[in-house]
């Protein structure tokens, strides 16, 4: 079995932590051992199952066939990246601009605008296509709403940031009445 080149170390450590597959590994080991590893777990147990996680895998040879395909999460040439964020540039500038074609550069009518928001949308992993689509929510000129789409990890990392960021809030209670400090 060859798995894909896509996969980093750091890809393969997440699957095997998320998984909670049986595979003893050290940071140390480089992405060949690890390689290894995988094959000898996959010939030891050949019909395991694992927990329900965000990748949708439920057992070893589902988990084989994923590892022969090209990571999901890479799936941009350096060329297409370059190109999607140019575009979200240029809508963050449209609305900067107070959500008018005519003070844009770039747009001459909102049909253009909307042709490219379809086509980065499906790129909701980039931060900047996310920011486009919240922004756009504002405009009144374009009657419709955008939702990127977001990769299951990238969800996760987002669902676990906002949850972090809710526990960290300071709570702080409001008294009225008269109080005395003294100071020593």
């Amino acid at each position: 079995m060859n798995f894909h080149k896509s996969y980093s170390k750091t890809d393969l450590l997440d699957l095997i932590n998320t998984l909670d597959i049986p595979i003893v590994f050290s940071h140390q080991d480089n992405k060949s051992t690890i390689h290894k590893k995988f094959k000898d777990y996959f010939n030891s147990n050949p019909n395991d199952k694992y927990k329900s996680s965000f990748y949708r895998i439920n057992g070893s040879k589902e988990l084989q066939i994923f590892l022969t395909k090209p990571n999901p999460k890479k799936s941009m040439t350096i060329k297409e990246k370059a190109d999607v964020m140019r575009i979200a540039k240029f809508i963050i500038q449209y609305c900067k601009n107070g959500y008018m074609v005519e003070l844009s550069p770039h747009y001459n009518k909102h049909e253009e605008i909307i042709d490219d928001m379809l086509y980065i949308t499906q790129y909701g992993d980039i931060p900047s296509v996310r920011r486009c689509c919240k922004l756009l929510e504002k405009d009144f000129n374009i009657k419709r709403s955008f939702t990127p789409i977001i990769s299951p990890q990238i969800q996760k990392q987002l669902d676990d940031k906002r949850k972090a960021k809710g526990a960290m809030e300071l709570k702080y209670e409001l008294k009225r009445g008269h109080f005395v400090i003294v100071f020593d």
